[in-house]
This record gives structure tokens, sequence and C-alpha cells, in this order.
């Protein structure tokens, strides 16, 4: 008896322990990307950040996603503005217990603004170098989804390739996307490669394996845009890199992802692929 309570003990001192060690503030878990994402992406205004920083618009190519993932993954290490509120510099240099906890790590200071500063009334307001243009095209951010992959995989490399394929497309008003279409057929001359796939419910391998992430990734955007949807099919299998009923299959000729454009304005569908991360983007225009 003594043995079972002394076993019982060791196991929740470990579990605390290892509880602990995961929820550092400042240190970053895997699973929290996509969290991360969708917080920044509240504070992130994609119209100033283009005027603010043409070097980076001009390697955007009309992509605000692009914006977006820039700060994410760079322009907030490099003290650039989010927004003509925002600047993660700033904000960590004026709270010395947010410094505290975060460290270096600048991400989490954005992150922290969207989730809890803003609301506390903390000043997030860039010190220098606010941007008062207005630009000619205004977007809003709809809806945004991100997803992982193995970048060094072939069935990285057919999501990196289907997701270049898409890179901006514009639906008028009533237009609607196909996410097959717009990708094109899964052949080699496309560029798709063998890669693992789901058959009736088996794992096998065919031409352009890992499109579907593609296409799931698009509609988690539309879920998180509360956007319907015309056509949906479900993998015949559950996936991984998705909640369970937020995956879309395609299959050149037969299933499709489908969604029109209710708006009176442009809609904006954006897909980047870059290091392993898929993101899903959509925008409304001069809204």
């Amino acid at each position: 008896m003594e043995t079972r309570v002394g076993i019982r003990k060791l196991f929740l001192a470990m579990l605390v322990f290892s509880m602990a060690f995961l929820f550092v503030p400042g240190m970053k878990a895997e699973a929290a990307s996509n969290d991360e994402l969708q917080a920044v992406a509240k504070i992130f205004d994609a119209n100033y950040y283009a005027i603010a920083y043409p070097d980076v618009a001009a390697r955007g190519n009309g992509s605000p996603l692009y914006l977006l993932n820039h700060y994410l993954y760079h322009g907030v290490n490099e003290g650039r503005n989010a927004s003509a509120t925002f600047n993660a510099t700033d904000y960590k240099n004026r709270y010395p217990d947010l410094a505290a906890l975060y460290g270096d790590n600048m991400l989490a200071y954005a992150v922290h603004y969207s989730m809890a500063g803003a609301a506390e009334g903390r000043d997030g307001t860039p010190a220098a170098g606010v941007v008062d243009v207005v630009p000619p095209t205004n977007v809003k951010l709809l809806g945004v989804y991100c997803t992982e992959y193995d970048a060094a995989a072939p069935r990285g490399s057919n999501i990196a390739t289907a997701a270049k394929k898409i890179g901006v497309k514009v639906l008028a008003p009533g237009q609607t996307f196909s996410a097959s279409n717009s990708i094109g057929p899964r052949t080699s001359a496309n560029g798709f490669v063998e890669a693992p796939v789901f058959i009736a419910k088996q794992h096998a391998m065919g031409l352009g394996g890992g499109v579907c992430q593609v296409s799931s990734t698009i509609y988690a955007s539309t879920k998180m845009a509360g956007l319907k949807v015309s056509e949906r099919h479900p993998h015949s299998l559950p996936v991984y890199y998705l909640p369970e009923g937020w995956d879309a299959t395609i299959s050149w000729g037969s299933l499709d992802l489908k969604f029109a454009n209710p708006y009176d304005s442009n809609m904006l569908v954006c897909v980047t692929a870059d290091a392993g991360k898929l993101t899903a983007a959509l925008y409304l225009e001069n809204y």
C-alpha cells in the first residue's frame, strides 16, 4: 500500500513538473503556432504595412497574406510596426513586467497585446515611424488558418506547388472559387510528384499527394470567416493537421471545394507555403 502511494506521489510530482515546464512564459509550443497567427492577425494592418514598408510590399506580389507572414516571421523581430497602433519592441520597453516574462521572444509581445494588453489599457503605440498615408486599396481580413507539414518530404513539395498555383485569387462579387481548378491537374507535367494519399479508406501512393491539405486549410479559413461553402467532402480517414470535420478533400474531375463571394466587393483567396507552414486567408477588398 505504501509503495502504491509513493508511486502515485512520484507520478503527480512528475506531472506537475512537466506541466510547469510546458507553460513557462516566453516558451513557444508547436501547437500554439496557429493560436499566435490568429492573435496577431487581429492587430495587424496589411494596408499600413504595405505603405510603411514598400520593400516588403514589392516582394509580396499584391498578397496581404504575404505581408502578415512577413511580420510574423521577420518584421516583428526587425522592429517593424504591425500597425499604426502597435510596435512589439516599444511595447517590450514600456513594460518591464512583460520583458521579465517574455525576454527576446518578440512575437510573444504581439500575442500578449492582442489577447490581453489592449484590453488592459496598455500602450503599444510605435514610438516613431507612424505612417499617415491611406493606401489606394484597402483590405479587411475575414478569416485565416495555418497548418504544418514536412517541407522536406515529397508531400511537402506538392503542398508548396499547389499553394504557389493558387497564390492570390481575386473573386468578383458572386464569383465561385474552385480549389481543384485553381490548383490544376495533379500531373507530373504540372509539377506534382508521388506521395501518400487516401484511397477508399486505405493508405496508398499517388501523384499530388498532400494537395488536399491545401484545400483543407482553405476550408478552415472559410470556417474562421463564417463563410458558407457550396461543395466540400471529408477524407475517408482522419487527417492529422486539422480538427475533425475541418478537412476538405479534392479529386480532379470529381470532388472539389467550392464557395462563392457573397459580398459586394472583391474577395481575395490567398495561400502561402513556406518552411513547413501552410497558411490560407480570405480578405475583403475595398470594403
